[in-house]
């Protein structure tokens, strides 16, 4: 006699979910069969006996067939693959604890309308989530951003870049692991006067190999990138525009102010 599963293990999860719904084994495995024809891939088939096995043992399924779970029941595969202790919602946190050690650009087709960025907001009365420049200064508090709340600060879809870890060009301004927003459409580095260091424009900048996120200077025709005094990095300096091209200027920056302990 097969052994009956307790209340909360995945399998026995998977099986509240099928009978909630109605079908059965035999019912099961027909759909995935007409799945694995259509994807023209045996792996999606889900036969009566192994999902029998996996309802009332510890079997995990494979990404096919999670994925051909998901489609029969008609519910998003994040759930199937919560059943067994993964929980997606927790990616963007975990990828923190791994920073790149360069500079990147944050490709917009990666980045669902799901997913959040561990980001901070400022503490400021005045604070309305639809400028984007109210995320142009130094910032306070820690928190979790939906991707897309920061998308929708700009109309014009800004491109983000995330800080290498190892790029201290505009320490402590801009840290190393700051997500910044860049304006695309302001790519020419313009002779204007500023007030202080923090209306002094940012340019997130491309290279042959790497990218870097700093203050400019044009001058004979070369490209300066200034560091941030604190910093103690040198100026570098870079034939333009041959061997440097301005992606725009920085809108927005969220970083962290502090290492969390846990």
């Amino acid at each position: 006699m097969d052994q009956v599963p307790a209340n909360g293990s995945p399998g026995a999860k998977l099986k509240q979910l099928r009978l909630r719904l109605g079908l059965t084994l035999r019912t099961v495995e027909a759909s995935s069969r007409k799945l694995a024809a259509e994807k023209q891939n045996p792996d999606y088939v889900i036969s009566r006996g192994w999902l029998n096995n996996v309802e009332n043992r510890s079997f995990t399924p494979s990404v096919y067939k999670i994925y051909a779970l998901g489609a029969i029941y008609q519910t998003p595969w994040t759930n199937i693959v919560s059943f067994f202790g993964v929980h997606v919602s927790d990616l963007s946190r975990d990828q923190a604890l791994f920073g790149l050690p360069t500079t990147q650009l944050v490709l917009q087709a990666s980045v669902s309308d799901e997913e959040t960025i561990m980001a901070p907001l400022r503490s400021n009365p005045d604070l309305r989530l639809d400028k984007t420049n109210l995320l142009s200064r130094l910032v306070e508090i820690w928190g979790e951003v939906p991707v897309r709340l920061i998308q929708h600060l700009d109309p014009r879809k800004s491109v983000y870049g995330i800080i290498g870890m190892k790029d201290f060009t505009m320490w402590p301004l801009i840290r190393p692991g700051s997500i910044v927003q860049i304006d695309g459409n302001q790519r020419k580095v313009l002779p204007i006067k500023w007030e202080n260091e923090h209306e002094r424009p940012i340019y997130f900048i491309e290279l042959r190999n790497e990218y870097i996120c700093s203050w400019c200077e044009i001058r004979e025709g070369h490209l300066l990138a200034v560091p941030y005094p604190n910093s103690r990095c040198e100026i570098r300096r870079f034939p333009y525009p041959q061997e440097a091209d301005i992606i725009g200027r920085v809108t927005g920056v969220a970083m962290r102010l502090a290492e969390t302990h846990t």
